[in-house]
């Protein structure tokens, strides 16, 4: 038998020589599988990912152990002992996901395929099956290996048992779940009893967890002990511990697995039968699982309604390392004559503007591709062609605007390149877009998770090559043929997503059109973006850093004195304490454990009538300013520009709206003075001035437009203040009797019923009654006929498609938009309603920075040969060379883009072309399509970006 050797400290021991019996908690790794793998999927949107993750880590378990017996474990419908025990077990338990619903009736099917005994015994669960399959297979003198990631599984380990999980890849035996628990294998359910497990709802002891039930059990020995000297344990935990001896039987008795469930097998007969391929063959086709199909003869031996057509990622050849010239020459020759190619880069972080390339891979087609490795060094490394002769004889090919360019997140490339002097063109297919306007819900877009989805191929991981953790090595330390095998899989797998998406957006006219006239065109505006960067004022930041913490202190102080005492305002579990607890507050709200919820709209709520909400809010409020913008700011300045280089994420948000991350611009708050504040520490060069340019009321126009509603039209084409038109027709007043309040309230109304908010949301938004809020939705869908028309054909058509649209084509899927269950398939149509617009506003953004990218560039506003902001010295002047140290930044000339805000994008303009630059920036914003009411751009200017609103 072929055995594992578990890691040392995890069940480290002597192989058996006994038979040994798998026991797979099926139940346990689908959930796990499902989490781990959500936006998996074949070409028809069917979900597979619990599907994969379980076949997965079966084959794996078959590989590595080679069982004599084996048996996997599902938990059968309907309920359980347990459940008659205790009416209220796993009562917070959501009903299973629909999208995994679908997918255990072929998982059970690819089990008995592949031969493997499946179980499901009715009145009990997986876990009992599993503990008396395991006490049979002791007695029967088997080993048993029980594949698991339940730690209440712990209670079944012993001198011939021991636990596995596949995904972690650790074994467990005795003195592995002593080191791992703190307890021993006997007291587990001595342990479950007092910590509780909120996902079966099962009680535990108030305030006690692994550490502390641990150090009883280890101090009285057993849980009878512990009770039997209740009396002795001190403070509130022992309150608490004497006030649930009552239930502790209980919940002993619930986490205890049973292990004389009555069964038709016994361990010796759970031997494996032949696998069933024709069968495998025709599962892995319908969900496209196919490398395991490749491995079963592929497509070709499965009938021809089954066959799925994809370029085989079995490699035709393996990839070549190239370390002489002569075969490089060939192959850029080669490549020069393509249509389009795969590139990639190797690099020494994931920072693009701090990278430096240690190796290049190309692929011209499916299983042929080559990495050229350029900056390696380790002991013993051979020897490699020089970087900068290899990027010197790359140029003229990687900056021609033929043959096209492929990549994944070739932004990322684009500002590697440029550290080396490269400004690659000829940009063709991004496979993470291809993969966002194809379906912007997936959960993933990454090269790993889209081979997966598409090609049903497992690639190798830079932790495969590079290690985890701790022990991680730069990429330059990976050892030549490792990284070639990974840096060309990637060009070659890169290349095959192309060949495997495009074909699906072009099959929908709108999206290829949206991925080329908006995505694509994008990649090189955001690179230039973020290698601009933005000027920041680290000491003004410094000094609002000091005022904040003050006013922390301050707001501490207020709160101690409120509750009467101490605690920690950054823990939900000392704040739900004090509130609820201690000062007995309502509790509007349970967390899905049953626990009083501390979330921000149960503390906005509770703060209009309580003091220490609204103080612990305006805490958690300046403290995030000063740990995420005043004290972390300073820091990210790059020293050799000394900007600030945010990245931007175009493959993120379904709605198309772009985010983005160290630092998150998007989240700098407006409204506030304390955010403002942080909005004039972006200053511009000497001699510039900071030009915010921002679409008014963009979303409700778009509303106007989509809805055809003439009163919506007529107050924008009359250039109206909308928000006061609205107040006037809610309220039935004159619009020069609407006051400020009225006025507040019609914004509410506007904007939240674009968001889809109902009248218990206005009426809690506005401090109404909720009949009041009713009210007023009723007069303003009675002015406004139209919206509502638009809201419910919106709701209807995503019902029937499953999806909305934006203007231009940009979809939105809802999985959830015909849902049983009521509060999911609500959020759904709000989603429905809602994304249109902002969908819409995303590509209006986009569109304006390509145009005003493009205004930029072709007016030499941005001039090819400004002086650089780093050097001083023009670019003709200038050559890049390896001798250069740190990013590059492109010369800044008259103009240059420097942030885009959710509806603003912000520019650094000479002093002296602020009159042009105002006019066409604006004009550029203008023409990006045009609507039934005006697009209306506010501009404004100053020395800082805060002053610049």
């Amino acid at each position: 038998m072929k055995r594992k050797t578990p890691a040392p400290g995890q069940g480290a021991n002597q192989p058996s020589t006994r038979p040994l019996l798998v026991l797979v908690d099926g139940s346990s790794y689908l959930y796990r599988a499902f989490h781990a793998l959500p936006g998996l999927a074949n070409s028809r949107g069917e979900p597979t990912g619990a599907i994969y993750g379980v076949v997965n880590m079966l084959r794996k378990l078959l590989t590595e152990y080679d069982p004599a017996y084996l048996a996997v474990v599902f938990d059968a419908p309907g309920k359980t002992f347990r459940d008659e025990l205790y009416a209220d077990y796993k009562a917070q338990r959501p009903p299973m996901p629909d999208e995994l619903v679908g997918q255990i009736e072929p998982l059970h099917a690819i089990v008995r395929a592949l031969g493997l005994p499946l179980l499901q015994v009715e009145g009990v669960e997986a876990d009992d099956v599993i503990g008396t399959l395991a006490t049979q297979a002791t007695a029967a003198g088997l080993d048993t290996l029980v594949s698991t990631g339940d730690k209440d599984m712990a209670q079944l380990v012993d001198g011939s048992v021991k636990l596995v999980n596949t995904m972690t890849d650790t074994v467990l035996d005795r003195a592995g779940v002593v080191e791992k628990f703190g307890v021993t294998p006997e007291r587990i359910v001595d342990w479950l009893a007092l910590i509780g497990d909120t996902s079966d709802n099962i009680p535990g002891v108030p305030g006690v967890g692994p550490k502390t039930a641990s150090k009883w059990l280890t101090q009285y020995g057993a849980l009878d002990a512990l009770v039997a000297h209740a009396a002795e344990i001190p403070g509130k935990v022992g309150e608490n511990l004497r006030a649930a001896l009552k239930q502790l039987p209980l919940a002993r008795q619930l986490a205890t697995i049973r292990c004389d469930v009555p069964l038709t097998l016994k361990p010796t007969e759970l031997e494996r039968a032949p696998q069933d391929d024709a069968k495998l063959r025709e599962l892995f086709a319908r969900l496209e699982f196919k490398s395991w199909l490749a491995e079963l003869g592929g497509v070709n031996r499965v009938t021809a309604s089954a066959a799925v057509t994809v370029p085989s990622v079995v490699s035709a050849q393996p990839y070549e390392t190239i370390v002489d010239d002569k075969t490089l020459d060939a192959w850029i020759k080669h490549l020069g004559k393509t249509e389009a190619f795969a590139f990639d880069t190797e690099t020494t972080s994931l920072d693009a503007m701090q990278a430096r390339i240690v190796g290049v891979s190309f692929a011209d087609r499916a299983g042929h591709a080559a990495y050229v490795p350029l900056a390696h060094n380790y002991p013993d490394a051979p020897a490699q062609l020089k970087r900068d002769t290899v990027l010197e004889k790359l140029k003229p090919l990687l900056e021609a605007e033929t043959p096209r360019k492929i990549g994944q997140n070739l932004k990322y490339d684009l500002n590697v390149l440029a550290n080396h002097g490269i400004r690659m063109r000829g940009l063709g297919f991004d496979t993470m877009l291809e993969s966002y306007v194809l379906d912007a819900t997936a959960a993933r877009h990454n090269m790993d998770a889209l081979a997966l989805k598409y090609l049903g191929y497992k690639t190798l991981t830079y932790e495969d090559v590079a290690g985890k953790g701790k022990s991680q090595i730069n990429f330059s330390e990976v050892p030549i043929d490792r990284a070639s095998a990974y840096a060309a899989e990637d060009a070659d797998i890169t290349l095959r997503l192309h060949q495997a998406l495009w074909p699906r957006l072009e099959a929908i006219p709108a999206l290829a059109k949206l991925f080329h006239e908006i995505e694509m065109p994008l990649v090189p505006v955001l690179a230039r973006i973020e290698r601009h960067g933005v000027k920041i004022d680290p000491d003004m930041l410094r000094v609002q850093s000091r005022e904040l913490e003050k006013r922390i202190l301050e707001l501490e102080q207020q709160a101690h004195a409120q509750a009467g005492q101490a605690f920690n305002l950054g823990s939900p579990k000392q704040i739900q304490e004090v509130l609820y607890g201690k000062l007995g507050l309502p509790v509007l709200r349970r967390t899905p454990t049953g626990q009083p919820s501390t979330a921000e709209e149960v503390l906005e709520e509770l703060a209009l009538d309580y003091p220490l909400p609204k103080i612990i809010l305006e805490h958690r409020t300046l403290a995030k300013l000063k740990s995420t913008y005043t004290d972390k700011l300073p820091e990210m300045i790059n020293p050799t520009t000394g900007r600030v280089h945010t990245s931007y994420h175009q493959a993120v948000a379904a709605t198309g709206r772009l985010s983005s991350s160290d630092p998150n611009l998007q989240n700098i708050p407006i409204r506030t003075d304390e955010g403002r504040r942080i909005r004039q520490a972006f200053v511009p060069e000497r001699g510039y001035r900071i030009l915010a340019a921002d679409y008014s009321q963009i979303e409700l126009r778009i509303m106007a437009h989509l809805s055809g509603d003439a009163g919506l039209i007529r107050a924008f084409a009359e250039g109206q203040d909308v928000h006061r038109a609205t107040a006037a027709e809610v309220f039935g007043v004159a619009p020069g009797l609407v006051s400020d309040d009225m006025r507040r309230a019609a914004k509410t109304i506007n904007f939240g019923l674009i968001y889809g908010m109902s009248a218990f949301g206005l009426a809690r938004s506005l401090k109404i009654e909720r009949t009041a809020a009713a009210e007023y939705i009723e007069r303003y869908f009675a002015r406004y006929p139209g919206v509502r028309a638009f809201m419910e054909r919106t709701r209807e058509s995503a019902r029937s498609l499953g999806y909305v649209e934006t203007l231009f084509g940009r979809r939105l899927y809802l999985s959830e938009i015909n849902a049983p269950n009521q509060t999911r398939r609500q959020a759904a149509e709000r989603a429905a309603i809602n994304a249109p617009m902002q969908g819409t506003a995303a590509d209006f953004i986009k569109r304006a920075m390509i145009v005003a990218d493009r205004w930029i560039v072709e007016s030499g506003a941005e001039s090819a040969n400004a002086p650089d902001l780093v050097t001083g010295r023009t670019s003709e002047a200038r050559r890049d060379s390896e001798s250069a140290r740190g990013p590059r930044l492109d010369p800044i000339g008259d103009v240059r883009m420097i942030m885009q805000v959710h509806d603003e994008l912000v520019f650094e303009v000479r002093t002296a072309a602020l009159a042009e630059a105002t006019a066409q920036i604006r004009r550029c914003m203008v023409e990006v399509a045009t609507l039934s009411v005006p697009l209306v751009v506010d501009i404004g200017v100053g020395a800082s970006w805060g002053d610049a609103h």
